[in-house]
C-alpha cells in the first residue's frame, strides 16, 4: 500500500472512531439514539474506507433497505 493511500485509510479510521465513539457516549451515558443523519454520514465514511482498500470498487448491493 503507498503513502499516500495508507494516510486516507489512517484518516478515515480516525473519523469513524471518534464518530463511533460519540454515538456510544450518547447511547450509554444520555440516553438518545444517534441522528440518523450521523448513521448514513458514518456509513458513507466506511463505503469510502472501503473504496480506497478495495482494488475492484464498491460492488453495488442491493438491500432491502434501498438507499437511506
Amino acid at each position: 500500500m503507498s503513502a499516500t493511500k495508507r494516510e486516507e485509510v489512517s484518516s478515515h479510521l480516525r473519523y469513524i472512531r471518534l464518530e463511533l465513539r460519540d454515538m456510544y457516549q450518547m447511547l450509554i451515558k444520555d440516553d438518545l439514539l444517534p441522528d440518523p443523519s450521523e448513521a448514513i454520514e458514518l456509513h458513507a465514511q466506511l463505503d469510502a474506507l472501503l473504496n480506497l482498500l478495495s482494488d475492484k470498487g464498491l460492488k453495488q448491493v442491493k438491500t432491502q433497505y434501498g438507499k437511506f
